[in-house]
C-alpha cells in the first residue's frame, strides 16, 4: 500500500507541476488559457502532499490568479483591456496569415465571444468599490 500511496503522489505532483507550467505560460501567452491550468494544479497540489499543496499556496501565481479566481472576485479592467488587446492581436494575426476562409469565420467568431465573456461573464472589479469594502470592514458597517 505503501508503494501505491508513493507512486500516486508523485503521479499527482507530476501532473500538478506540468499543469502550472502550462498556467504560467497560459498567463503571458494570450491564446492559452492559464486558469484551468492553474485549477488542475491546485487540486493535484491538494491531493499529493500537505506539504505541496502549502508550497503551492504561498506561490504568486496561487496568491494572484487562483485566490482572486477562487474568490470570485472577478478581474480588474485594466487586465480585461491587457488580456483583450494582446488576443485581438494573435487572432488578427491569424486571420491575416491563414488562407482558409471557414478558419477566419471561426476565428471572428472566437474572437467577438471572447470579448462577450470578458464583457458580460467577467465581473468587473473597480478600484473605489475594492477601497470602499476594506474602509467597511475597518470601521465595522
Amino acid at each position: 500500500m505503501n508503494t501505491m500511496k508513493m507512486i500516486k503522489t508523485i503521479l499527482l505532483v507530476s501532473i500538478g507541476s506540468i499543469a502550472l507550467v502550462i498556467g504560467i505560460a497560459g498567463t503571458f501567452l494570450p491564446v492559452l488559457p492559464g486558469g484551468p491550468f492553474y485549477l488542475i494544479a491546485v487540486f493535484c497540489f491538494a491531493r499529493s502532499s500537505k506539504r505541496a499543496d502549502r508550497w503551492f499556496k504561498n506561490t504568486w501565481v496561487y496568491k494572484k490568479y487562483v485566490l482572486a479566481f477562487l474568490q470570485k472576485k472577478g478581474m480588474k479592467r485594466a487586465e480585461k483591456i491587457r488580456i483583450n488587446l494582446i488576443a485581438d492581436a494573435c487572432i488578427l494575426a491569424s486571420i491575416l496569415y491563414v488562407d482558409i476562409l471557414f478558419v477566419r469565420i471561426v476565428l471572428i467568431i472566437l474572437a467577438l465571444y471572447k470579448h462577450y465573456y470578458f464583457i458580460y461573464k467577467i465581473k468587473t472589479i473597480h478600484p473605489h468599490t475594492a477601497e470602499e469594502s476594506v474602509d467597511s470592514k475597518s470601521t465595522g458597517t
